[in-house]
């Protein structure tokens, strides 16, 4: 049994979500919540709600027992890119890319 989270259209860059995502992949819940709340980059606040969001799903709708959760899956694909542009020098235009992210989590209860 598996329990998911995911958050959709989140406006950071997901190379930058996932050098936070590589720090708690296959780390107990309890575990990568501390490691989420001191680690210095953008994308823990968000990450720590989601995983919050997670470990609920788990507990409310599959009734699995927190202690035994798991980070099985994590990961970052690419949202849409909101293109922009910014005037430059002697009338040209600059191109700007703001990505966003669609951030999933995926726990598991550990056997035994």
């Amino acid at each position: 049994m598996e329990a998911r989270a995911q958050v959709r259209h989140v406006r950071i860059s997901p190379s930058k979500v996932r050098v936070v995502l590589d720090l708690i992949r296959g780390k107990q819940v309890d575990e990568a919540l501390t490691i989420l709340r001191f680690t210095p980059k953008a994308a823990s606040p968000l990450l720590e709600k989601l995983l919050r969001s997670a470990i609920a799903n788990a507990e409310n709708n599959f009734n699995m027992n927190r202690d035994g959760l798991y980070i099985s899956q994590c990961y970052a694909d690419e949202g849409p890119i909101m293109k922009r542009f910014r005037a430059r020098a002697q009338g040209r235009a600059y191109s700007i890319h703001k990505k966003t992210s669609h951030i999933t989590i995926v726990l598991k209860e550990k056997e035994g």
